[in-house]
């Protein structure tokens, strides 16, 4: 008999666990919109010739970040200035201030694909 309460009260224990531990399986992190303004190209020129100083090639989007301390104050005065700062997954993408133009250039809806899937006009025969 006491097996059988011992068995019940870690079978509890199991669930109670299993209910205050995060799961694991959870959708992307939803990003925020972003358009990036029109003259983006001579805002991160002006940031990278104040930051790397007079020390740059003839073209500045060819400016390597290999100095991790200037690459990060380049990349954390955009993210303020803009509001759109570049995801850990992707810092390590940035090897140059092109990269960073490439980036800061592209837009970003505020939208998952299911959402999308929503405001599409569907055929009758298909409903989400």
């Amino acid at each position: 008999v006491n097996r059988k309460k011992e068995k019940e009260v870690e079978a509890d224990k199991i669930i109670h666990e299993e209910k205050t531990e995060p799961s694991l399986i959870c959708p992307p992190p939803r990003s925020r919109n972003y358009l990036p303004p029109e003259d983006i190209q001579s805002c991160l020129e002006s940031h990278v010739k104040e930051i790397f100083g007079p020390s740059l090639p003839d073209n500045w989007q060819q400016t390597p970040l290999k100095e991790n301390r200037l690459k990060y104050r380049l990349l954390a005065q955009l993210a303020t200035e803009l509001g759109h700062a570049v995801p850990n997954s992707q810092l390590h993408l940035m090897h140059s201030a092109g990269d960073v133009l490439n980036f800061y250039s592209t837009p970003v809806k505020d939208a998952s694909k299911f959402d999308e899937l929503c405001a599409a006009e569907l055929p009758p025969n298909l409903k989400i």
